[in-house]
């Protein structure tokens, strides 16, 4: 199954002119209800918005990718607009979105479909292939470049852990709070920046129908250092005594490359399981709980 498919033609709209990061919002979800993807775009509007109360969805350099998981959405979908002048969306770098796109998904979908629409996340973290994006004057165009950049991606993950800088094995941990976009972008982020360094990581992904890329026993034992980039609880006690770098996953997709330098410089702490496991991601959970009750 290819990305366009969750894409329907009636869900994108080119070129509009929101003035707020609400109506933008409001546009998407219009369009995933006049595609006949979703029963109820309250419900859904609303889970858009409880998702962004736990960071925004508006990343670098003009995307921003909105999501939904709830039983509201009969299929999951995609809905596309593009903002040329750009809009406020409170992104994570102060510049407006210019790209916008809304993952929806039912509660409980299937694992192959999370797994495909997570991978047009990852596409999207290509500033060139974004920017291309962009400019399109017509939802053929659209379709046209996306179906041509995934065909460029090689389709099978062959990572391996190998020797990283001065002969470090790394691995990783990534988990946003609904797991359709933001976490396999850390992912795709943390590779880039350790293939720049000649480093290749192994890094596992919490979707928001499980464990992607789990990581073996064999390779924890054997990894002199851990990235744990999360926004949500994972579990931890199986890293315990290992050296370990804790951030949200924001900053694993924003600033990869200063976690890498964190390693080398011989920051990582070395990480004691308690017992109750308590996660970086339990502590900024409650932190938002407490902001936002």
């Amino acid at each position: 199954m290819k990305i366009t498919d969750f894409i329907p033609k009636k869900s994108v709209a080119l070129n509009v002119h929101p003035s707020t990061k609400q109506e933008a919002i409001d546009m998407l979800v219009d369009l995933l209800m006049t595609a006949g993807t979703i029963k109820d775009k309250g419900t859904v509007r609303r889970d858009v918005f409880k998702r962004e109360t736990q960071g925004s969805t508006g990343l670098a350099n003009g995307l921003a990718t909105p999501h939904a998981q709830n039983d509201s959405v009969k299929k999951p979908s995609i809905s596309v607009i593009t903002v040329p002048e750009g809009v406020n969306f409170d992104s994570i770098d102060g510049k407006p979105a210019r790209l916008l796109f809304l993952f929806a998904a039912p509660e409980k979908a299937d694992d192959k479909s999370l797994t495909e629409m997570g991978r047009l996340a990852v596409l999207l973290m290509d500033d060139d292939f974004k920017e291309s994006l962009i400019k399109v004057q017509s939802t053929e165009e659209l379709f046209k470049l996306i179906d041509a950049k995934e065909a460029e991606r090689n389709k099978e993950d062959n990572e391996v852990s190998i020797l990283g800088a001065e002969g470090k094995k790394i691995v990783a941990v990534t988990a946003c709070p609904t797991g359709i976009s933001s976490s396999f972008m850390a992912r795709e982020a943390l590779k880039k920046s350790a293939e720049k360094s000649g480093i290749n990581v192994r890094v596992e992904v919490y979707g928001a129908a499980g464990v992607y890329h789990a990581l073996t026993e064999e390779e924890i034992k054997e990894a002199d250092a851990v990235i744990i980039a999360v926004s949500r609880k994972v579990p931890l006690a199986r890293f315990d005594g290992k050296p370990m770098i804790e951030t949200v996953v924001g900053t694993a997709i924003r600033k990869p490359d200063q976690i890498f330098e964190r390693i080398k410089a011989g920051q990582a702490q070395i990480f004691r399981a308690t017992e109750d496991d308590e996660s970086f991601g339990d502590k900024i959970f409650k932190k938002i709980k407490s902001i936002f009750s």
